[in-house]
C-alpha cells in the first residue's frame, strides 16, 4: 500500500502496524476447561503439552464458540496448536468432505501445520492433506476427490484446486489464515481475496498474524463479522532471534566431555545450563569445580535465602555459569545470559519456550544448544512441531554466534 501524503494519518498507520486493540479477555487456563472432545484431549496430552500457553488461553475458545476471531502473536507462542486444536475440534467427523480450510505463506509451514493437525488429531482419525506448490497436481487433485476433512495449504496451490474443482468448498465452515503479514508481503494478496470469494456466505475466519498493518485491518474489516480480537503482548515468551542447536552424544556419560569442550571453545559472559534433577545438577556442579570451572548451582532443595543469593550474584555478573533445574526455568529472565545449554532435555515441551524464550520486548539474541543421546530425537522432533521452531545441528565454528 502507498503510504499517504497526509501526514496527519501517519500515527494512526503505525499503530496499526504495532498492535491493535484487544477486545476479548477471557483467559481458560487449562484445556479440560474447553470442554473438548475425549480423543482430542488424549492427543493434546500425548502431543505433551500440560496446560495453554498464553494464545492458546485466549484463543481456542472463542474459535470453538464460532466467532470470528483474529489472534496477534509471533511465532513460537504456541499459535498453530491454537487454531489446530480448535479447528479438530469443530469437525463432523461422520462427514468426509473439505470443513477446514487452512491458508500459510509457505509450502514448509503449510506442512508443518498438517503434522500438528495430524499428531493432535491421532485418535480422531482426521483427514488432513497439504495442497502445496512443488508437488505433483495429479496427486492433490485424487486425494481431494477421495475426501478429507481439512486443507492447509499455499494460497496459489489451493486456488488452482478450488479452480479446478477438486476442492469443494460447500462444506467449508472455517478458513483460518496463517501468518497474513506474511502472506500479503510475498504478493498473495489477489490470490487470498479469490480463494475468500469462492467461501460459502456465512463461513467462519480466524486469522493469525505477528503484525497488523492496514491491508491486514482491510482483509478484517471487508471479511469478517465483529471479530473477537486477542492480542499476546510482546512480552509473552518467544523463541524469534535465539539460534537453537543440537550436539548429538552416543551415550550420557560423554555429556561432560561434550560440556568442557565447549565451555573451553568459547567466550561466555553468562551462560545457564539446565538438568532434569536435582542430582544431576549437585553431580554436574561438582565436577565442573574440579576442573576448575567457576559455577554456581540452584534448586529446589535450596532455603529461599540461599537461592536469592546466587541469583544476586549470577545478575550482577559474579558468577558467570548458573546450573539449575526447570523448578527455576520460568523465574529467570536475565539480561545477559547469551547462552543456554540443554544438558538434559526438559520432559515435556512446555519447559523448552521457558527455559531458552525470551521476553520478546527486549529483542535480545540468544544462542541455545541441546545435548541429545540417541533416545532424545523424538522428543526433539516433538518439540520442533510444538512451536515450529528449527533445531539445527551445531556448527564447527559456534564461537561466531556468540
Amino acid at each position: 500500500m502507498a503510504p499517504s501524503d497526509n501526514f496527519e494519518n501517519q500515527p494512526a498507520q503505525s499503530n496499526a502496524v504495532d498492535a491493535m486493540e484487544s477486545n476479548y479477555d477471557e483467559v481458560v487456563d487449562s484445556f479440560e476447561a474447553l470442554k473438548l472432545n475425549e480423543d482430542l484431549l488424549r492427543g493434546i496430552y500425548s502431543y505433551g503439552f500440560e496446560r495453554p500457553s498464553a494464545i492458546q488461553q485466549r484463543g481456542i475458545k472463542p474459535i470453538i464458540e464460532n466467532h470470528d476471531t483474529i489472534g496477534q502473536a509471533q511465532s513460537g507462542t504456541g499459535k498453530t496448536a491454537t487454531f489446530s486444536i480448535a479447528a479438530l475440534q469443530l469437525i463432523d467427523y461422520s462427514l468426509l468432505s473439505c470443513q477446514i480450510l487452512i491458508l500459510a505463506p509457505t509450502r514448509e509451514l503449510a506442512q508443518q501445520i498438517q503434522k500438528v493437525v495430524l499428531a493432535l488429531g491421532d485418535y480422531l482419525k482426521v483427514q488432513c492433506h497439504a495442497c502445496v506448490g512443488g508437488t505433483i497436481v495429479r496427486d492433490d487433485v485424487m486425494k481431494l476427490k477421495a475426501g478429507v476433512h481439512m486443507v492447509v495449504g499455499t494460497p496459489g496451490r489451493v486456488y488452482d484446486m478450488i479452480d479446478k474443482k477438486a476442492l469443494l468448498t460447500h462444506k467449508i465452515k472455517l478458513f483460518i489464515l496463517d501468518e497474513a503479514d506474511e502472506m500479503l508481503s510475498r504478493g498473495f494478496k489477489g490470490q487470498i481475496h479469490e480463494v475468500f470469494r469462492r467461501m460459502p456466505p456465512d463461513v467462519q475466519v480466524a486469522l493469525f498474524s505477528a503484525t497488523m498493518p492496514n491491508e491486514i485491518l482491510e482483509l478484517t474489516t471487508k471479511f469478517m463479522r465483529s471479530p473477537k480480537r486477542i492480542l499476546v503482548k510482546k512480552d509473552e515468551l518467544t523463541l524469534e532471534g535465539i539460534k537453537q542447536f543440537y550436539v548429538m552424544i552416543d551415550k550420557e556419560e560423554f555429556k561432560f566431555d561434550t560440556l568442557c569442550d565447549l565451555y573451553e571453545s568459547v567466550t561466555i559472559t553468562q551462560a545457564i545450563i539446565y538438568c532434569n534433577t536435582r542430582r544431576k545438577v549437585d553431580m554436574l556442579t561438582s565436577k565442573m569445580q574440579e576442573r576448575d570451572f567457576t559455577v554456581s548451582s540452584m534448586h529446589g532443595d535450596m532455603g529461599q535465602n540461599e537461592r536469592d543469593l546466587i541469583m544476586r550474584e549470577f545478575r550482577s555478573g559474579s558468577t558467570r555459569v548458573l546450573i539449575t533445574t526447570d523448578l527455576l526455568a520460568r523465574g529467570i529472565d536475565v539480561q545477559q545470559v547469551s547462552l543456554v545449554i540443554n544438558y538434559d532435555l526438559p520432559m515435556s515441551p512446555d519447559n523448552y519456550i521457558h527455559r531458552i524464550g525470551r521476553s520478546g520486548r527486549f529483542g535480545r539474541k540468544g544462542v541455545a544448544i541441546n545435548f541429545l543421546t540417541p533416545m532424545d530425537m523424538e522428543a526433539m522432533k516433538n518439540i520442533e512441531n510444538y512451536y515450529n521452531t528449527q533445531i539445527e545441528e551445531m556448527p564447527a565454528e559456534i564461537g561466531e554466534y556468540m
